[in-house]
């Protein structure tokens, strides 16, 4: 929940391919509120570029001649870290291969490649729409241009919810946790993952909106990085303690309690989207509610959009705990920030903190 900007937001685009500099530059520059203020034809002259003038968002190519979106990409988020950094990316294996290396290194989200040849997701149209929510939902705060980058950091940590935490609802005995994220998401959701130990004694739940392919390979970083093991979910498996279960793609990931199933197991649904999302963090949250009443763990990081706010209403009537990411902490205060916004009983806390706080909460079970 960016303050009101008076200023346009800034852009550089880079890409190698002039196609697709030119339908990305009409996109943004049609906009009232955005304006191309440069390109660039790969990652050195983009450093260039930054180095020159103060730029908000980066529309990043990934495969380009002298230096590649790869590489240049960990550079601009540690010399302009107020830059926030947009990686184009084709709908392939390949793809999402490389997306996901480049959500590791620091982009705050992805947006499809457009094709003047596509439709559909692939085009012109429907990449606009996606491209000109994601600039909006990501540009930082209004700044002056004169500003250096230390000045530009200490602006965005300003603009910060103080943290705040709720004791436990009376009779709370935590037996599932459930994060639902959305842009920024994946290095959010692997921070908290990496702070669970060997032996965490409930079942997680994870809802990170993503199209197919990526939540496979998002599943396989979170098994590589933390110590508990992690897949994308299957339908029908039971819940066991310890394991993470990743929402698949274009799926709703669901929980079947006791009264229908023999013990809790996963359900995959092809229910309509929610808040345009599928999967949604809203149907995750209702059925872990209606399965373990007084029992779930909420967690909503950081996100465009409200959806989980719904969810966490249910969890909270059910006698769960909700937790929210601080807004100084997320990249986008959207998803969190609706959350407090309708008055859920929650706890708001930076994301370094959260992992330790579930730790904690879960010695409450008996």
């Amino acid at each position: 929940m960016n303050r009101q900007r008076t200023t346009p937001i800034r852009v550089l685009v880079v890409d190698d391919s002039a196609v697709v500099r030119g339908v990305l530059g009409r996109i943004v520059d049609a906009q009232p509120d955005m304006r191309v203020v440069t390109t660039a034809t790969n990652g050195s002259d983009a450093l260039d570029a930054l180095r020159l003038q103060p730029i908000d968002v980066v529309l990043l190519d990934i495969e380009m001649p002298v230096m590649d979106g790869l590489t240049a990409l960990p550079l601009i988020c540690q010399r302009f870290p107020a830059t926030r950094v947009l990686v184009t990316s084709a709908l392939t294996h390949q793809g999402a291969t490389i997306t996901l290396q480049a959500l590791a290194l620091g982009a705050v989200d992805y947006v499809h490649k457009p094709s003047t040849r596509g439709t559909g997701a692939h085009g012109v149209e429907a990449v606009a729409v996606s491209v000109v929510a994601k600039i909006r939902a990501i540009a930082p705060a209004v700044m002056d241009v004169g500003r250096g980058d230390s000045d530009f950091a200490g602006a965005e940590a300003g603009n910060s919810k103080a943290s705040r935490s709720v004791l436990p609802a009376e009779g709370f005995e935590p037996q599932v946790l459930a994060i639902a994220a959305s842009t920024g998401g994946p290095n959010a959701v692997a921070t908290i993952v990496r702070g669970l130990p060997r032996d965490f004694p409930l079942p997680v739940l994870v809802t990170q909106h993503m199209p197919p392919l990526f939540t496979t390979m998002f599943a396989q970083r979170l098994a590589r990085e933390g110590t508990l093991p992690c897949a994308e979910a299957q339908d029908g498996e039971p819940l066991q303690p310890g394991r993470v279960y990743v929402a698949p793609g274009d799926h709703h990931l669901t929980v079947l309690g006791p009264g229908v199933a023999r013990a809790p197991a996963i359900h995959i649904t092809s229910d309509p989207p929610e808040h345009h999302c599928r999967p949604a963090a809203n149907p995750m949250f209702r059925s872990a509610a209606h399965a373990f009443p007084r029992g779930v763990l909420a967690v909503v990081l950081t996100g465009m959009g409200e959806d989980g706010r719904e969810g966490c209403a249910a969890v909270a009537a059910s006698g769960g705990r909700v937790i929210v990411q601080d807004e100084r902490t997320s990249v986008v205060w959207g998803m969190p920030g609706s959350v407090v916004a309708s008055g859920i009983s929650c706890s708001i806390i930076p994301l370094q903190s959260i992992a330790a706080h579930v730790i904690s909460l879960c010695s409450v079970r008996s």
